[in-house]
C-alpha cells in the first residue's frame, strides 16, 4: 500500500489516543495561526485559513481555540511567530520522505530531523533532492458510506476532481487540484458524505517498494517524525504489503 494513503491509516488510528490528540490540536493551531498571518483572518478570503479551520473542527478542536488561534496569527493577541521550512531526505528501503514543519527555532527543528534520520537508517537530503516525486493536490477522504464508486465518482467528477480510489473498508479518497479543494468538499457534503479529512497533501508520483527487513524501523521513523511537535506533515512514497504491517503499527 503507497505511503499516503496507509501513513494516512495508521496516523487516524494513533490520533485517538489523548496523547496524539493533544498534538494534533498543537499543529492544527500553529497551522491556523501561520495561514492567518500569512492571508489575514476571515476564512471566505484567505483559502489556506479556510481548510486549517475546517481541519480543526473536524478534530473536534474548541471553537474559542480557533478563534484565539487567529487571533495570534494576526497580531490581535501575541503569539509566536514560525517560520515555514521543508526537510528532505531518504528512509530505511531507499524510499523518499517529504517534511512539512512550523519552528520557531531553524536550528533545533534540523537538528532533530537529521538525528532521526540518521538513527533510523535514513539520511537527510538537499533541497529538491525528492520533492520532484510528490505532486501538490487536494486530497479528500470519506467515510464507509451509502452511495456506490460509480456514484461518487460522478459526483466527484462534477465537482472537478481527478480521481476516485476506494478502500476495502468501503471508504474513497478523491483527489483534484489545490485550488479545487473547496468545491470537491462542499459537493461531497452536499450530497450527504462524511468527510473524513480534507486537506492540501504531496502525493508521491511513484512508489518504491520497502523490503520486509526494513518495514519496521520505516514506520517508526515516520512515527517519530509525526510525534516532533515542529512537524506538520511527513509523506513518503514508500509501497508496503499490507500483510507486513501489524494492527499496533
Amino acid at each position: 500500500m503507497s505511503g499516503h494513503s496507509k501513513w494516512a491509516t495508521i496516523r487516524r488510528k494513533k490520533e485517538k489516543t489523548d496523547a496524539a490528540r493533544g498534538r494534533t490540536f498543537t499543529k492544527l493551531i500553529k497551522e491556523i495561526s501561520v495561514a492567518a498571518r500569512m492571508g489575514g483572518g476571515d476564512v471566505e478570503t484567505n483559502p489556506r485559513l479556510r481548510v486549517a479551520v475546517a481541519a480543526a473542527k473536524s478534530a473536534n478542536m474548541p471553537a474559542d481555540n480557533i478563534t484565539r488561534a487567529i487571533k495570534k496569527g494576526t497580531g490581535e493577541l501575541p503569539g509566536t511567530v514560525y517560520d515555514e521550512v521543508t526537510y528532505e531526505g531518504y528512509g530505511p528501503g531507499g524510499c523518499a520522505i517529504l517534511i512539512d514543519a512550523l519552528t520557531d527555532n531553524k536550528n533545533r527543528t534540523l537538528a532533530e530531523v537529521r538525528h532521526l534520520f540518521s538513527k533510523y537508517g535514513g539520511n537527510l537530503a538537499d533541497n529538491n533532492a525528492v520533492a520532484y516525486l510528490f505532486e501538490r493536490k487536494a486530497v479528500i477522504e470519506l467515510e464507509p458510506g451509502d452511495k456506490t464508486e460509480d456514484e461518487i465518482m460522478e459526483l466527484a467528477l462534477e465537482a472537478g476532481a481527478e480521481d476516485v480510489v476506494g478502500d476495502e473498508e468501503g471508504a474513497f479518497t478523491i483527489t483534484g487540484e489545490p485550488n479545487d479543494l473547496d468545491d470537491i468538499r462542499q459537493a461531497l457534503e452536499d450530497a450527504g458524505n462524511t468527510i473524513r479529512s480534507a486537506e492540501v497533501s504531496m502525493v508521491p508520483q511513484t512508489t518504491v517498494e520497502v523490503e520486509e527487513k526494513y518495514v519496521g524501523t520505516l514506520l517508526k521513523l515516520m512515527d517519530l517524525f509525526d510525534e516532533n511537535d515542529d512537524v506538520q506533515k511527513v509523506y513518503s512514497n514508500f509501497d508496503i504489503d499490507p500483510s507486513l504491517i501489524s494492527d499496533d503499527e
